[in-house]
C-alpha cells in the first residue's frame, strides 16, 4: 500500500485576504464524525485480525480556525484521564501527522472530543478516538486519502497510546468490518468479507488490565508446534469468513500463544467461556488485550441471551459489566 500522495485540486483552497491566506469559512469548516470500537486478534489473530462493532464508539467535532496549530479544546465521558495537550493526545497528535504529510502546518485546527466507550476496555478506545480524528480532518480536506492510506497515521495514534503502532484496531475501525494485517512492513492490509447474520456479544467487566501490561506477559519466544497450530488457525478462520462457513470459524477461533496467558488477568474468562459455548456462541475470546470478551453468534437472540448470562456470572463475582451486542459494522467511521 501505498501512502504517498500526489497534489490534486481536492486540496483546500485557501482564500487571500490582505496578502495572507486564510481558511475559509462555511459548512465545510466543521464536522462531527463517529467511529467505531473494534474487537482486534480474533482469538488466534494476534495483531494481524479484527473487525469493527457498531456500538459503542467514540465522537469527534472538529472545526477550522485561521490560527494554525492543533489544540484539543474539550474532552467529555474521560472523567478527566486524557491529556488536554495536543502533543499527547492520540487525536491531535494524529491529525498533526496528516497535516505535516499534506504540507498543510498552515490550517488551525479545535478538537472536541467525546468519549462514548469506556477507555482500557480493550475495545480499542484510543482508536476509535484517532479513527474519529483523522477521519474528519481528511472530510475537511476534501478527502485527499483514501481510508487505506489514512491507517498508517492512525497507528501513530497507537504507538502514542500504548507504545507500540499496531493496526488491528485501527484499520478495521477505518475500512469497517473484518480486516486482515498481512504485513507491518510493507503495510499490508486487506478487507475480509462477514458471514451474513453473524453477530458479536461483548462483555466488558470492569477491572483494570492496561494494555501495556498485558503485552509484557506475552511469551518471546515460542514452540514451533504451537506456531504450526496458530497458523493453521488463523488461515482456518479466514477461509471460514469467506466461505460463510460458521463451523470452520469456531474450529479455527483457538490461541494457544497469547490467550492462555491473558486470561489470568480476566476474572471468571474460563466460566463466561462455558457461558457462551452452552448457549450456541460459534466463538469466544478475549476482545484485544482485554478485560472485554466477545461471542460471536449467528443471529441478535443468542447473542443477547449470552450477554445476560454472562453479567450474571460476573454479579455474582462482584464485578460490574457493561454489555454491547451488535452486528459486525460494515461501514467504518460515519460523518453525523
Amino acid at each position: 500500500m501505498s501512502n504517498n500522495i500526489n497534489s490534486n485540486e481536492q486540496f483546500l483552497k485557501s482564500e487571500k485576504n490582505d496578502g495572507k491566506e486564510k481558511v475559509p469559512t462555511s459548512r465545510d469548516s466543521r464536522v462531527k464524525v463517529f467511529a467505531p470500537a473494534t474487537v482486534a486478534n480474533v482469538v488466534c489473530g494476534f495483531d494481524v485480525l479484527g473487525f469493527a462493532v457498531n456500538e459503542p464508539g467514540d465522537e469527534v467535532e472538529m472545526q477550522l480556525t485561521d490560527t494554525p496549530g492543533v489544540i484539543i479544546k474539550q474532552i467529555t465521558g474521560d472523567d478527566g484521564r486524557l491529556p488536554l495537550d495536543a502533543a499527547k493526545n492520540t487525536v491531535s497528535a494524529s491529525v498533526q501527522h496528516y497535516l505535516q504529510h499534506i504540507n498543510r502546518l498552515d490550517i488551525g485546527v479545535e478538537i472536541k472530543l467525546h468519549k462514548k466507550m469506556p477507555i482500557g476496555s480493550g475495545l480499542g478506545s484510543s482508536s476509535a478516538s484517532t479513527v474519529a480524528g483523522l477521519f474528519a480532518i481528511n472530510k475537511l480536506m476534501g478527502d485527499l486519502l483514501t481510508p487505506t492510506e489514512l491507517v498508517p497515521f492512525a497507528m501513530k495514534g497507537e504507538e502514542l497510546a500504548c507504545g507500540y503502532g499496531h493496526a488491528d484496531n485501527v484499520a478495521p475501525a477505518l475500512l469497517g468490518g473484518f480486516v486482515l494485517v498481512r504485513s507491518y512492513d510493507p503495510l499490508d492490509v486487506i478487507s475480509l468479507p462477514t458471514p451474513a447474520g453473524m453477530f458479536a456479544a461483548i462483555v466488558y467487566p470492569e477491572v483494570d488490565v492496561p494494555t501495556k501490561d498485558a503485552r509484557q506477559m506475552i511469551r518471546s519466544k515460542i514452540l514451533l508446534k504451537d506456531a504450526v497450530t496458530q497458523w493453521g488457525n488463523v488461515a482456518g478462520l479466514v477461509s471460514g469468513l469467506f466461505m460463510n462457513d460458521f463451523d470452520l470459524i469456531g474450529r479455527s477461533m483457538k490461541d494457544v500463544l497469547v490467550e492462555p496467558t491473558r486470561s489470568i488477568l480476566i476474572p471468571g474468562f474460563e466460566d463466561m467461556r462455558t457461558i457462551a459455548m452452552e448457549n450456541g456462541a460459534i466463538g469466544f475470546g478475549i476482545s484485544g488485550s482485554g478485560p472485554s470478551v466477545f461471542s460471536l453468534t449467528k443471529d441478535e437472540e443468542t447473542a443477547q441471551k449470552i450477554t445476560e448470562l454472562q453479567q450474571q456470572h460476573l454479579t455474582n463475582l462482584n464485578i460490574n459489566s457493561k454489555a454491547f451486542v451488535s452486528s459486525v459494522n460494515a461501514e467504518g467511521p460515519r460523518v453525523l
